[in-house]
């Protein structure tokens, strides 16, 4: 081991960073209790809506995830707090080398608490090869929106995702029942990139989840006929409720998942949806 480098890193092996946060309610107002990390992974100081959800930022300092880069995310909610997660820019995987690169997210949510996880896009760089996991459990009542957008290669600058892999399972489980399970695979140069039952040509995947009560008919409605600058479409299913769409651009994607967001939020936690600061840099 280069014993001029930190710890958690070596050339070899690239970075081991680790995150722990917990969140708890407190007079009316969800706070952070619990904190911990190891290596380049940090959170920015919370920022408390006037509904009293409390909004953290998740940030990697470095800027982009390298070939054998490992990033753990372990975030937990104590009964009726509510928190919302996103990120300050886009998430840049870069070409690997030969080592592979990986994300695991797990969080617990305990009855009558609420979690949304809403990130800015994945980019994959040409050559990347990843691995992402996110396993969500719930317990009793407590409800999820998940968000996720990914972009394959770089086309305006000429560089496709013609090489590497792209591998993430997402799960969600409430009160030990798998209530969702999802596995993506995909090659770069495959040609699912370009079938009609694959992306048909598009470089972006949006991904809307709720994971909570059905939505009615008529906001069902709303978030099918909402406008999407691609190809998009809904599913109310008995245990959550999914949208997805296909676009050429993560900005018209993230437009897309963040409008059906502020259609939702009402219903889903009685309150206006109020937009992170960092969405609007």
């Amino acid at each position: 081991m280069n014993r001029d480098l930190p710890a958690e890193c070596t050339l070899a092996s690239g970075w081991d960073a680790r995150l722990e946060l917990a969140y708890a309610r407190r007079d009316g107002c969800t706070i952070p209790v619990h904190r911990r990390h190891v290596g380049p992974l940090r959170v920015q100081k919370h920022f408390t809506e006037p509904s009293g959800v409390c909004q953290h930022i998740v940030v990697h300092p470095p800027g982009g995830i390298a070939g054998g880069d490992s990033l753990t995310l372990d975030i937990k909610l104590a009964a009726a707090s509510r928190v919302l997660l996103t990120s300050p820019g886009a998430a840049k995987w870069y070409q690997s080398f030969g080592r592979r690169a990986s994300q695991h997210l797990s969080a617990r949510v305990a009855a009558g608490a609420s979690l949304e996880y809403l990130p800015l896009e994945t980019i994959l760089f040409d050559g990347a090869e990843v691995d992402l996991a996110a396993c969500f459990e719930l317990e009793g009542d407590a409800t999820l929106l998940y968000s996720d957008v990914v972009c394959l290669g770089r086309p305006a600058s000429a560089a496709p995702f013609a090489h590497g892999s792209w591998r993430q399972t997402v799960e969600v489980w409430r009160d030990g029942s798998l209530l969702w399970s999802e596995q993506s695979a995909l090659r770069g140069g495959d040609t699912q990139l370009s079938s009609p039952v694959g992306m048909d040509g598009h470089t972006v995947v949006g991904l809307l989840m709720w994971a909570g009560p059905p939505l009615p008919d008529a906001l069902l409605d709303v978030c099918r006929a909402y406008p999407c600058a691609g190809r998009a479409g809904v599913s109310q299913l008995p245990d959550v409720f999914v949208a997805r769409c296909l676009t050429h651009s993560a900005e018209a994607a993230h437009a897309w998942v963040a409008g059906l967001w502020q259609q939702l939020r009402p219903f889903m936690l009685g309150v206006d949806a109020v937009a992170p600061r960092i969405w609007a840099t």
